[in-house]
């Protein structure tokens, strides 16, 4: 049981709160480390679980802590600085912040377009796409989920290209697409649904930045329609020329 001034003096849940922020100010608790449950609290500091949870709701309310619903309480990370440009590139953006990027290919499928998607991909409405669907991680924190579409006929394959790869731009190469540029992006934002929220470690509800992309060859051609969201307390996106 760790030690606690339990006569007089400061509050015992300020105590514990404020033990906590030592350990994530020395490292101990890292950036995305998951805190131990109220339960967990509770039992190590010897007080009852509304004492343990006034603590972290202090945490919470100075923004060193965030509570995701149903998965548990995590320090919050610093704000990526994340650069839409002409050729803007997940792992460049993170290795930059000083950190690992990471990810995941969750879903891969062939889709047929509807007619927004055949429209900014420039084939016919009901044509084939390759959908996939990605979580990626800085220093295994989500970052986040995108959803990418590109023509089929012209890249049949795709998602083994990338699994063997473990990035896109990698894969695009091997069809012959050495370079891709950004044509546009609009930005929105919008609460993150249940599966949003959990994928991406928030709150249900929790609000989630969306880029709409449309990115295209050297020749001008589409290869890629994606819609990307980013967790909002976890990057600054900055937009480039």
């Amino acid at each position: 049981m760790a030690d606690l001034e339990r006569r007089g003096g400061l509050a015992i849940w300020r105590q514990i709160a404020q033990e906590l922020e030592a350990q994530i100010d020395a490292g101990a608790l890292r950036p995305g480390a998951q805190l131990p449950t109220e339960a967990a609290l509770a039992q190590r500091y010897g007080v009852n679980r509304h004492t343990a949870r006034r603590a972290v709701a202090d945490l919470e309310d100075r923004g060193l802590v965030t509570v995701a619903q149903g998965r548990g309480t995590f320090v919050c990370t610093e704000l990526i600085d994340y650069r839409l440009s002409r050729r803007t590139r997940f792992s460049e953006n993170i290795r930059r912040n000083k950190q690992t990027p990471g990810g995941k290919l969750l879903a891969a499928a062939v889709v047929q377009a509807d007619r927004a998607i055949a429209e900014r991909l420039q084939i016919p409405i009901g044509a084939n796409v390759q959908r996939l669907d990605s979580l990626r991680t800085a220093d295994g924190v989500p970052i986040n989920l995108s959803h990418q579409h590109f023509p089929g006929d012209r890249f049949p394959g795709l998602a083994d290209a990338v699994e063997r790869h473990g990035a896109i731009t990698p894969a695009l190469a091997e069809y012959g697409v050495g370079d891709y540029t950004r044509r546009e992006t609009r930005l929105s934002a919008r609460p993150a649904s249940r599966r949003e929220a959990r994928l991406l470690a928030l709150a249900e509800g929790a609000p989630v930045l969306v880029a709409e992309n449309l990115n295209v060859d050297p020749d001008g051609r589409p290869v890629e329609v994606s819609q990307t969201l980013y967790a909002a307390d976890r990057v600054q996106l900055t937009v480039e020329p």
